[in-house]
């Protein structure tokens, strides 16, 4: 067999670490899907190959794997079409900074035979469109057409150089049939010469003055979103917190960042209209990788308040508009930041009165904090979204991890979860619902000895094509269990239009487009599509069963497992 362009493509990737293709084929795809049939016959190392009926849904399982992996795989999609059909899933992987390989086939450029992959179809002329890269440009780290197989392993690893190197995201390359069926030359790469950026460090002297800030200031505060989309940044976080006894506040956090059984955590904040107290008496905030550290509008800094900003992208140049009022800013890893502010402590001399005195002032807030949170979840009769992921909690264990799309449950979620491992908790990272579901099934092949805990509302889960991933989990024996906060429509848009119009025609009016009455069977979707274990449960008393039964179908019976949890309604 001759070597192709897809073939030296395919070992791109083996060479890259790639070990999924989440693919949804089309007529742009025969020199690929002949190159991995050769290489199973023949016996050479290629990508798994991984049918996924649903673009959104390839793409989730790619940013779900990259979350726990932290290296991109590969979504194989139908030229424009398929691009198109990514929706909101780009989105969430450039706002959550998920590596990730989007190959795309494009329309042959020839028709009368001139090149192997020449045009034979009538849909080719139709999906030939002017701009396809431009499509996705506006979301991608980088994009590119192959325009010969001859260097197609250079393309395949600088795209995934970029894609690694912060600030991390998607790329997007592109490919004709001719290109694809192209005989070259086997060419030798060194992935060694193709790693991502060093993750960047602070300047010395901005180190030691940070440090020296921190230790100086009455009320320190450290503010973060998603620091602990790298574990290993979690524990530097930790040291320097215990060390100087300051408190630690998530702002729509989409990772484990901090422990939350830690008496310094003052909690997380999403869009509650109050301003909340840790920030409000802060002297100085210091800002670890956040794109919203605050809704200035309702909840933000004192304004004598000093402000310092560490983030991997400081100056978030894909948001139009963005500030925060930060006397400096630093590109920095935080992980390798932090490490240095530790190191820089060193020389300075604690204040011990002062340490000790925050200490109190947190623990204390820390645990009237914890003691409200313990009384939403107390059984009153009713079944609430704090009682239900209080029974969740319970069978949690340290090889689980959570991915949590409950947009109105957002808050309880996190709340009631009070997860301290770091990796055991995951959002998009970014605002398209739906994320859920495929990554669920990407963690799962990332992480096949964990058990994978999916929350999400009614909503989400409509969002996340329920059919196509449970088909995708139970052929792919990558069960987990999807648990329901079915709550009976959209609860975040009528929150936002109450926000808005707390005493308009709309906050009285009994239908204004967000019930989703009469309800489906959403269980029953997951049963029909892959199998799964499903069932709806509207009493508290038959909960607690529920969960267990749904626990027991993934771990040990190796099924996915769908609970539909009639929650307090709209």
């Amino acid at each position: 067999m001759a070597h192709t362009a897809s073939a030296a493509l395919l070992e791109a990737c083996v060479e890259a670490g790639i070990d999924y293709i989440f693919a949804n084929l089309g007529s742009d795809h025969p020199p690929l899907i002949e190159a991995l049939a050769a290489a199973r016959a023949q016996g050479r190392k290629a990508p798994r190959l991984i049918t996924c009926p649903n673009e959104m849904v390839a793409l989730s399982a790619a940013h779900g794997h990259a979350q726990v992996s932290g290296r991109a795989q590969a979504v194989l999609v139908h030229v424009e079409c398929g691009t198109q059909a990514l929706g909101g899933a780009i989105h969430n992987a450039a706002k959550g900074r998920a590596p990730a390989l989007i190959l795309a086939g494009a329309s042959p450029f020839t028709q009368e035979g001139e090149l192997a992959g020449s045009r034979n179809e009538f849909i080719q002329w139709i999906q030939d469109v002017a701009d396809q890269r431009g499509l996705v440009r506006g979301y991608m780290r980088y994009d590119n057409e192959i325009r010969t197989g001859r260097n197609i392993k250079q393309m395949i690893h600088r795209a995934l150089q970029i894609a690694h190197s912060d600030p991390k995201g998607p790329v997007y390359l592109m490919a004709a049939r001719e290109v694809l069926e192209e005989e070259v030359p086997p060419v030798a790469i060194d992935p060694a010469r193709w790693r991502p950026l060093a993750p960047a460090a602070l300047a010395p002297a901005d180190a030691a003055d940070i440090a020296a800030r921190l230790a100086r200031a009455k009320w320190p505060l450290i503010v973060t979103s998603y620091l602990g989309r790298n574990p290993e940044a979690v524990a530097p976080l930790v040291a320097l917190c215990r060390r100087l006894a300051i408190g630690v506040l998530c702002s729509v956090p989409s990772a484990l960042n901090f422990p939350a059984d830690d008496p310094l955590y003052q909690g997380s904040q999403w869009n509650e209209k109050v301003q909340n107290p840790a920030l409000a008496e802060a002297d100085l905030v210091v800002v670890i990788e956040s794109d919203v550290p605050w809704i200035p509008q309702i909840n933000r800094p004192s304004p004598a308040a000093e402000i310092l900003h560490i983030d991997v992208d400081p100056l978030k140049e894909q948001m139009p508009l963005w500030y925060i009022g930060a006397t400096r800013a630093f590109r920095a890893d935080a992980a390798t930041a932090l490490g240095q502010i530790l190191a820089a402590l060193e020389t300075i001399p604690p204040e011990p009165s002062a340490i000790a005195e925050r200490a109190r002032h947190h623990a204390a807030r820390h645990a009237a904090r914890r003691a409200a949170i313990a009384a939403r979840a107390e059984e009153s009769g009713e079944l609430t979204g704090d009682v239900l992921t209080a029974r969740l909690r319970r069978h949690l264990d340290e090889r689980t991890i959570v991915l949590s799309e409950g947009i109105s449950h957002y808050q309880t979620i996190l709340d009631q979860l009070c997860l301290s491992r770091p990796g055991s908790l995951l959002a998009s990272g970014g605002g398209s619902l739906g994320w859920n579901g495929g990554a669920a099934i990407g963690v799962k092949l990332a992480r096949p000895d964990h058990t994978v805990v999916a929350l999400t509302g009614d909503g989400s889960y409509m969002f996340s094509v329920p059919a196509s991933v449970h088909w995708m989990a139970r052929r792919y024996q990558a069960p987990f269990l999807q648990v329901i906060y079915n709550n009976g429509g959209w609860k975040s848009p009528k929150l936002s239009m109450l926000a808005l119009h707390p005493e308009g025609f709309a906050s009285r009016a009994e239908d204004i487009g967000v019930s989703f009455a009469p309800a489906p069977d959403y269980a029953a979707i997951a049963e029909a599509a892959g199998g799964a274990f499903a069932r709806r449960v509207t009493d508290l008393a038959d909960l607690d069963d529920a969960i267990e039964a749904a626990f027991r179908a993934v771990r040990e019976e190796g099924r996915a497992a769908v609970l539909d949890v009639a929650v307090t309604p709209l």
